[in-house]
């Protein structure tokens, strides 16, 4: 860590500040406010739609708290105090309110913890109740709801695994919940012997066995037990009274599944041998059927460790996977196996089968359909008919068909599209239950089997979500509902019942839940969440389009600050991007996006500058495209130079809103990358920020991305990729940041050390700022606000105040 504060402390000096000391900085107060503003609640609504769940979101976490022990094991990050893993994002709610969706009566629940640290929440089967743990500094809580009592209370003594695999969930009869605990007599984590025993070894007797990069991975046999440490569970099931019944053998748990009957579980446990190439998803485990007792009935599969699978898209293990039960069914389970041995570079006609095996699974599997395509899940409905989903990422090409489950029939093909038409998009389809309770897809029962979707609604006039119903058989489809200007209204709840439940919000209002009447279209108000950013009111938000040099049609987002008129002259402006890659010009040409939308601020957003007079571009479309046998790599750095002038000269040249000497340039991770590369080889921008990225290519040479050839395969791409290999060309003053912890595959914190190493070796102007706790997105209030006062000094000293 000293190495990264000198680091620090040497490049403070250039802003005015001493060598000595360093400590975080906060940038100009309306950035801080925005940062310290309120998030605005969460809204869960039970399963028929009667109860809301308002749920308090906590804001940044302080440096404290981010700087709880963490350790890094078989691709997770683990809390060693309280046997959780480690997120950017906490996903902990610390407050809630229960709502009456009818009546609108508001009501507080009885009995909660102090400290509230509310995740994992689910609705038990009857809707009247839900369970939620309590994740404390020491352990995680088993906790209850009752909403008839309003009475909330604490399950179990014991803690909870809240590490890998389902925490916890609801039977079916909805009086019990399956957990994973903590073993009981668990003792002191195991110690490690500093003395080495010898070395650490590895050995491949010929066999390919290419791995992208991964961070975290297991190192030694400390290592290993220091896993089966954490992950080992024991599961219990709990009753609502809090007896607890030990179910099954300590182990580690990947999944648990009940049958929709509740008399057979399917669990799945990891396996030896581990890897170390590899992180804990892809090591060997074995598939079994448990009875309500916890007894073997049948062992199914043990899946071997996936570590020599080639690179590649659409690859896939050998042997069954996917298993899932048949949700229509009492106890039928269905999975997938590849019929091309899992690897799609071969010639095949068919690439995945379907196969089912019912209780008392002592018959033998039946194959009940083939794919061209591989499996991309089913969506029941009953024993008449289902929905099978298959996709090619190669092709970009996605396929649903309606089939018969019991004979494999199939009745017709529903879509058929690229991956990558966002307009065509039919949507989620949504989930109701039958007469037995089981989730299936909601149906109406006039013209069945007619379904419903909710989409985001894509088109050339941006996004309009929408709620469609769909008769699979004839085709037909009626909008009962879509989004219209000068709104973005999100359909979130809907149960065929003549009433959905919507999501409203627009350029100035926060986003609020109304309930709409689809017959005679009146609306009732279920929230009214205030402004958590009133001083961007008046902010004016643009959705732009405009055209590349190749005809390309390109969006993106300007804000532009209040009050600003263009009479004012062309504003100091921040670009910021991530690059996408297609493999056509008409996907890549799609609006994307809405004006319509509230502007939400987190982390990853440049809109804070528009408080400090730039004019912000956010969302900017930086396309990459590869037709044909071409890869969009292949063009890489001319299509985003491409991309950045046609923006410039829009709005420099078109709209004069902009100074095209007075541009920066920006992006985190894959937007950084892209960031690094401009600077290389073009002189469009001013300067350039660049967070958490990766820049040396040839340390990920097993694939990134989009990118499925390896360096061996196409070296010129990789070279030609990487900024690091033209770090003598980066004249252009350029901000790196990144975190000490980074976890993200690929973007290890090495990757910026030595693009700043490689730039200062050259002279050029440029920064790195090393951030100490932080992961691929940073956590912490100190960190955020320390790196948004370097991004603040860095474009007020080389875009705004650009020396000539």
């Amino acid at each position: 860590m000293k190495k990264y504060l000198l680091l620090i402390a040497g490049a403070l000096s250039f802003f005015g500040f001493g060598q000595d000391n360093p400590t975080y900085q906060e940038p100009p107060q309306s950035i801080v406010d925005l940062v310290d503003a309120p998030e605005t609640p969460e809204v869960i609504f039970n399963h028929d739609g009667s109860i809301m769940l308002i749920l308090d979101v906590p804001g940044y976490r302080s440096m404290e708290e981010v700087s709880e022990p963490v350790i890094g094991l078989a691709g997770l990050r683990i809390n060693p105090k309280n046997n959780t893993t480690v997120a950017e994002l906490a996903g902990i709610y610390t407050g809630v309110k229960v709502k009456e969706v009818s009546s609108g009566k508001e009501q507080q629940l009885k009995g909660l913890p102090q400290n509230l640290r509310m995740d994992n929440i689910a609705w038990g089967p009857d809707n009247t109740k839900f369970a939620f743990t309590n994740n404390q500094p020491t352990g995680v809580e088993l906790w209850v709801a009752d909403l008839g009592t309003m009475q909330t209370k604490r399950l179990s003594t014991g803690h909870l695994n809240d590490i890998f695999g389902e925490t916890f969930q609801w039977h079916p009869n909805g009086q019990q919940i399956l957990a994973q605990f903590i073993l009981e007599d668990r003792a002191a984590p195991p110690a490690q012997n500093t003395v080495p025993t010898g070395p650490i070894v590895q050995e491949n007797l010929g066999v390919k066995t290419p791995a992208r990069t991964y961070q975290n991975l297991l190192e030694n046999p400390y290592d290993e037990r220091l896993m089966e440490y954490f992950l080992v569970s024991q599961l219990k099931l709990v009753d609502l009274h809090g007896g607890t019944t030990n179910l099954g053998k300590p182990a580690i748990y990947r999944g648990l599944s009940y049958s929709p009957n509740g008399e057979y579980l399917m669990v799945q446990t990891v396996e030896r041998p581990y890897s170390y190439l590899v992180p804990i998803y892809s090591f060997s485990y074995q598939t079994s059927i448990l009875d309500a007792k916890g007894n073997n009935v049948k062992s199914l599969f043990k899946a071997p460790l996936a570590d020599k699978m080639p690179i590649g898209f659409d690859m896939a293990v050998q042997g069954p996977r996917s298993y899932e039960w048949r949700s229509d069914r009492p106890a039928t389970l269905v999975w997938v196996e590849a019929l091309d041995k899992g690897n799609s570079n071969v010639e095949a006609e068919l690439r995945d089968a379907l196969y089912a095996l019912a209780a008392p699974f002592n018959g033998k599997p039946t194959q009940i359909i083939s794919l061209e395509m591989r499996y991309g899940g089913v969506d029941w409905i009953n024993r008449d008919y289902a929905i099978i989903r298959e996709q090619s990422r190669r092709t970009r090409r996605t396929r649903s068909t309606l089939f018969n489950p019991d004979k494999g029939d199939i009745v017709k093909v529903i879509s058929d599209r690229s991956s990558e038409d966002t307009y065509t998009n039919p949507g989620r389809f949504v989930l109701g239950k039958d007469k037995e309770g089981n989730k299936v897809l909601l149906t109406d029962k006039k013209g069945f089997p007619t379904v419903f979707t909710i989409g985001t609604g894509a088109s050339p006039l941006g996004d309009r979500p929408f709620l469609l119903k769909w008769n699979l058989l004839s085709g037909k489809q009626d909008t009962l509902f879509k989004s219209k200007a000068p709104f973005y209204e999100d359909p979130v709840f809907f149960n065929n019942d003549g009433v959905v439940n919507i999501s409203r919000e627009s350029a100035d209002d926060t986003p609020n839940y109304f309930s709409l009447d689809l017959k005679g279209k009146k609306e009732k108000a279920l929230t009214a969440f205030p402004d958590p950013y009133p001083s961007l009111s008046g902010v004016q938000k643009t959705l732009l389009s405009y055209t590349r040099k190749d005809g390309l049609k390109l969006s993106a987002i300007l804000y532009l600050p209040k009050d600003y008129k263009k009479e004012d002259g062309p504003l100091p402006a921040l670009v910021w991007a991530y690059p996408r890659e297609f493999k056509t010009r008409e996907a890549a040409g799609q609006v994307k996006g809405s004006p319509y939308r509230y502007t939400r601020l987190a982390f990853r957003s440049p809109v804070y500058w528009v408080t400090r007079g730039y004019a912000v571009l956010d969302n900017a479309d930086m396309p990459i495209v590869g037709e044909g046998d071409t890869e969009p790599n292949d063009t890489f750095v001319s299509q985003i130079e491409n991309n950045a002038i046609a923006l410039i000269d829009y709005v420099s040249d078109g709209l004069g809103v902009v100074d095209r000497d007075r541009i920066g340039v920006g992006g985190h991770s894959y937007g950084a990358f892209m960031t690094a590369n401009l600077l290389a080889h073009t002189d469009l921008f001013a300067a350039g920020i660049a967070r958490s990225g990766a820049y040396n290519r040839t340390l990920t040479p097993f694939g990134f991305q989009g990118e499925r050839r390896t360096f061996w395969e196409a070296p010129e791409i990789y070279g030609g990729m990487s900024p690091f290999y033209y770090a003598d060309k980066i004249k252009t003053p350029l901000l790196i940041t990144h975190g000490m912890d980074d976890e993200n595959s690929g973007t290890f914190p090495v990757q910026s050390e030595r693009l700043y190493s490689a730039i200062k070796g050259h002279g050029g102007t440029v920064r790195l700022v090393m951030l100490p706790k932080e992961f691929h997105g940073y956590r912490s209030r100190e960190s955020v606000l320390h790196t948004f006062w370097e991004q603040d000094q860095w474009l007020e000293t080389y875009v705004k105040n650009r020396p000539n």
